[in-house]
């Protein structure tokens, strides 16, 4: 990225006195960078770790003290801004701008040391993601975008996979916390398994949508998701090529994240359109 596009701005954000996207994506990578050193240190290391919304559902005393590391940084660079953070930080701002954070989105990866977790970071502008970042610390693989700038690994443009088959598609999906509602989910994947190419299950949503995005899968669904784990992920896959969206059209949701290369999304779409693929909840 050049630094005419690093600190590039349109004319309603100049007028406005708000930072350009680009300008929120070097924050945004730096702001993630924090929490990702903090996580090379302590891999590894013994955790505190308790549950949330199910006892599948962990929180380790690394995913507060990233959380903390990342509000401290942006706050010392911008303090006006608002916060929206997984583990709770959160705060309204007056300057247009909020951060959406996720401190270790793939949390019991974390905790198993198994690969796919990483940091995600994303920059909202009156309600738009406008710039992203997610790193992830065991690949040492940083990926980024802002709004009209393409999407990128390790500052090398990326793109979704070309020409793919449908039917030899290669799907990343995840499951809810909810032990109630797998078996609905079960369901849907016995549906739609015979159909496409195969599933990946890595763990980590925000990570899930960077391997659309770089063409190491060509889908990603899942139901459930919180706007931190998916806010700079789907902005990247966006910026990749990727046709990003709800089940039915609509921007992506916690009701449904959907991502995929043009090539696959029709088909896919109307297969899990037809397996009612958002709806999960236990009859």
């Amino acid at each position: 990225m050049s630094s005419a596009e690093g600190l590039s701005r349109n004319p309603a954000q100049a007028s406005a006195g708000l930072p350009g996207p680009g300008e929120l994506e070097v924050l945004a990578v730096e702001a993630a960078g924090v929490a990702a050193s903090l996580l090379r240190e302590e891999a590894g290391a013994k955790r505190q770790v308790s549950a949330k919304s199910s006892r599948t559902d962990l929180v380790t005393d690394m995913d507060v003290a990233c959380e903390a590391a990342i509000v401290e940084f942006l706050a010392s660079r911008r303090p006006d801004d608002g916060i929206l953070g997984e583990e709770g930080s959160g705060r309204d701002g007056t300057s247009g701008v909020r951060w959406i954070i996720d401190p270790i989105d793939g949390t019991v990866n974390f905790v198993y040391g198994h690969p796919g977790y990483g940091v995600s970071v994303a920059a909202e502008v009156n309600g738009e993601v406008v710039a992203g970042a997610v790193i992830d610390p065991v690949l040492d693989q940083v990926f980024t975008a802002h709004s009209g700038g393409g999407a990128r690994r390790d500052g090398a443009p990326i793109t979704v996979r070309p020409d793919a088959d449908p039917a030899l598609a290669l799907v990343a999906t995840g499951f809810s916390y909810r032990h109630d509602q797998r078996p609905r989910q079960a369901e849907i994947l016995r549906e739609v398994l015979p159909l496409i190419g195969d599933i990946r299950r890595v763990g980590g949503a925000a990570l899930d949508l960077c391997a659309v995005a770089c063409g190491r899968v060509d889908a990603f669904f899942e139901v459930g998701l919180n706007p931190w784990d998916y806010a700079a992920g789907a902005l990247i896959c966006a910026e990749a090529g990727a046709i990003v969206q709800d089940l039915h059209g609509g921007p992506p949701s916690p009701t449904f994240v959907f991502a995929a290369t043009p090539g696959v999304a029709p088909a896919l779409l109307e297969l899990l359109q037809r397996t009612r693929a958002d709806q999960v909840e236990p009859s």
